[in-house]
């Protein structure tokens, strides 16, 4: 389990520091780069959608582990619109909560 904390924790530095090199960069305009390159109907827009479904995906998880409570549809909205940056800190924050039992941290209350 600590070495998949120091996983999460290192894809989430990697992500922050190169998000951070981009908005200096280029701004905060991610929308419509991320949506004009859809609309092209190329590689970069095939990868896009593929990540887009990929957070519906992490979004609807999340929020069925909290089971479709307020506050699970909240994470699930963070989850969606925050990608990596969010789930990296969730799963952290869920393997210390969980004491590093997967099951509890992919069920939930399920259990």
């Amino acid at each position: 389990m600590i070495a998949f904390r120091i996983y999460l924790a290192a894809l989430w530095v990697i992500l922050i520091g190169y998000t951070a090199v981009v908005i200096a960069e280029h701004g905060m305009a991610l929308l419509p780069v991320f949506f004009g390159d859809m609309r092209v109907i190329a590689w970069p827009g095939q990868f896009n959608l593929d990540f887009l479904m990929m957070l519906t995906l992490s979004a609807l998880w999340v929020s069925w582990r909290h089971q479709f409570s307020a506050g699970g549809l909240a994470l699930g909205l963070l989850a969606l619109c925050g990608g990596a940056s969010f789930l990296t800190v969730y799963l952290f924050l869920l393997s210390l909560q969980c004491k590093g039992d997967m099951k509890k941290i992919l069920l939930g209350a399920r259990l």
